[in-house]
């Protein structure tokens, strides 16, 4: 495959941001699809997209896509990308890929029989700062990893209409934001986790506004958690050793960390481009493609997700549209 023509399945504002990043890296983009023409054709103009769909099925059918990237709310995740790979589509999904691990475990199983990639289009997998801090810790340079603490507050306006407040859009804290969060643990931890406390606050529509959560795996790393959608914190993450801590700032789409060494002494790491943070995701996709495999952040997918069913079995938490499916995480 010489040229890898790109879908893009729902064109809100992170499609938007993607798309100018898939212009810069892949030269063109073949398809749009939204619900009305009038959306679709708007983006696809604005875009250079060679094709607009206002019908996903008649989009995904369509044998010249190679690839889809879905954007929608992540409580039909699921839906879009079974019906992807039913059509022998790649996929790459925004964050959180699914809403809970059952779905994807089918996810992955469709698409290990149909020999497709899936992917995350989880930030923190594809940055090149993480590449290297991961690099750095594996060589011993900072000792046992011992824990790892992140916090993520986001003050989101109050509004019981907005999406983030919705049990039937999958709202919360945790899907939202807490999905960073837990993929910056996963991904430095040498382990998932086997040990899993935590406790919620929950909003009045009966979604999780704020958390923490608690992780221990059998090699003795642990882990603190805070999340809030209804209060400001620093997107901070640490990851400290026995000889020394690493502080990420902004952690999402980081290019910067500081070490700190057990003497007091610091050392900057910067690798990467906070603004083409789209642009590494678009490029690893294609990678995954070539070499058809995505085993390695799917894999964290995977874990991350069975956490987050983990956390909000305990919550007692469920969306009305997960009783289609049975229990969390069967």
């Amino acid at each position: 495959m010489t040229t890898i023509n790109w879908a893009i399945l729902g064109p809100g504002n992170i499609a938007a941001e993607f798309a100018q990043a898939l212009n810069e890296v892949n030269g063109t983009i073949y398809a749009v699809g939204s619900r009305t023409i009038e959306k679709a054709q708007k983006f696809a103009d604005r875009f250079h997209v060679e094709k607009a769909y206002d019908n996903y099925d008649e989009m995904l059918k369509d044998p010249a896509i190679d690839v889809v990237y879905i954007s929608t709310p992540h409580s039909n995740h699921y839906e879009y990308i079974i019906q992807s790979l039913k059509n022998n589509k790649h996929v790459l999904c925004e964050k959180a890929i699914t809403v809970n691990s059952h779905q994807l475990k089918k996810i992955v199983q469709l698409a290990e029989e149909k020999n497709l990639v899936v992917a995350e289009a989880m930030t923190i997998y594809h940055m090149p700062l993480y590449k290297q801090l991961r690099e750095i810790l594996h060589s011993g340079k900072l000792g046992k990893l011992k824990m790892v603490q992140v916090s993520f507050g986001s003050c989101k306006e109050y509004d019981v209409t907005n999406r983030f407040f919705s049990k039937d859009l999958a709202g919360g804290a945790l899907l939202d934001i807490g999905t960073y969060a837990l993929s910056f643990t996963r991904f430095f931890l040498s382990e998932q986790p086997h040990e899993v406390l935590t406790t919620v606050k929950e909003f009045e529509t009966g979604v999780d506004e704020q958390s923490g959560i608690i992780l221990k795996n059998a090699a003795d790393e642990m882990a603190v958690i805070s999340l809030t959608m209804r209060a400001k914190m620093p997107k901070r993450g640490v990851v400290a050793g026995e000889l020394g801590f690493i502080t990420v700032d902004n952690f999402p789409r980081a290019e910067k960390a500081i070490i700190t060494y057990v003497d007091g002494t610091q050392e900057i790491i910067e690798a990467g481009e906070t603004a083409k943070a789209l642009n590494y995701e678009i490029e690893d996709m294609q990678n995954y493609i070539l070499k058809n495999s995505s085993k390695e952040t799917l894999d964290l997918s995977v874990d991350v997700m069975d956490l987050m069913t983990n956390v909000r079995n305990q919550w007692g938490i469920e969306y009305p549209f997960e009783k289609l499916v049975g229990k969390l995480g069967e």
